[in-house]
């Protein structure tokens, strides 16, 4: 297995995308101790925990980085075989530390302050991919030539390196899984919102195409005016009825009873 140095700067920078790596199934747990009885305390409760911001990046990866750079550091290539299979592990592990200490902790940085972006993780996920591939074919190199010991390391590191990898791919699809779940309940309640602005304008235009009911104006009453009352006449004579009306009615005099004769 030869690999030249080229070749890793050319992985390191154009490593495909793995957004979602398989995690190994996870050791079966053992069994549980008894649970204990907890003595009753006197005491005032402890005020609640602050909550918890969730986990950055670097959070995530720091552990793992920093026992890659431990392993690689300590690695003693002058136990392994001699050959080229040492050379290309040697050029690998030194590409692996230099990376770790110029390139990776500016995209940590960028990733961090983004706040969850996946645009912006996106390239950090790439450096990690070329990364853990390239740290796989030194582990891979010293089952040829390396001692036991180190083999053991490189297996340790990789597989907490894998983890770490894991960890970040898993909070990358929580986060678009809950941008996701915003854009859904945006779009709905623009939905409902649209259907409440086409109803009232349907309402308008009704309203707008239905006449009003005419309803018929009321006749206007007509009132009778009073007739006029005849006037006094000055020289004490009675008032002679105007022309069209008959003259009042005038009483009759009565006349004596006769009385009659007696036997």
């Amino acid at each position: 297995m030869q690999i030249s140095h080229a070749a890793l700067i050319s992985t390191l920078s154009f490593a495909p995308v793995m957004l979602y790596g398989q995690a190994k199934p996870a050791a079966p747990a053992g069994p549980s101790a008894p649970a204990q009885a907890k003595p009753v305390s006197t005491t005032a409760p402890a005020p609640p925990p602050a909550t918890t911001l969730p986990a950055t990046p670097s959070t995530l990866l720091q552990p793992a980085l920093h026992d890659l750079e431990d392993t690689l550091g300590a690695l003693k290539f002058d136990r392994w075989k001699k050959g080229s299979v040492r050379d290309e592990a040697t050029s690998n592990a030194n590409a692996i530390l230099g990376d770790l200490k110029t390139k990776l902790p500016p995209l940590l940085t960028e990733t961090d302050a983004a706040n969850g972006s996946i645009s912006q993780t996106v390239p950090l996920v790439k450096h990690l991919d070329a990364l853990y591939d390239v740290l796989l074919r030194i582990e891979e190199a010293s089952r040829v030539s390396g001692p036991g010991d180190q083999i053991d390391q490189l297996e340790s590191t990789l597989r907490k390196f894998e983890s770490a990898r894991i960890a970040l791919y898993d909070s990358m699809q929580q986060h678009a899984a809950g941008q996701e779940k915003q854009v859904a309940d945006l779009q709905q309640t623009i939905k409902k919102q649209d259907q409440a602005v086409a109803a009232a304008e349907e309402k308008i235009k009704a309203a707008a195409a239905t006449p009003p009911p005419c309803t018929p104006p009321k006749p206007a009453v007509k009132k009778k005016r009073p007739a006029p009352k005849p006037a006094a006449p000055a020289n004490g004579q009675p008032a002679q009825n105007p022309p069209g009306q008959n003259p009042p009615a005038q009483a009759k005099p009565q006349q004596p009873a006769q009385t009659k004769p007696q036997p």
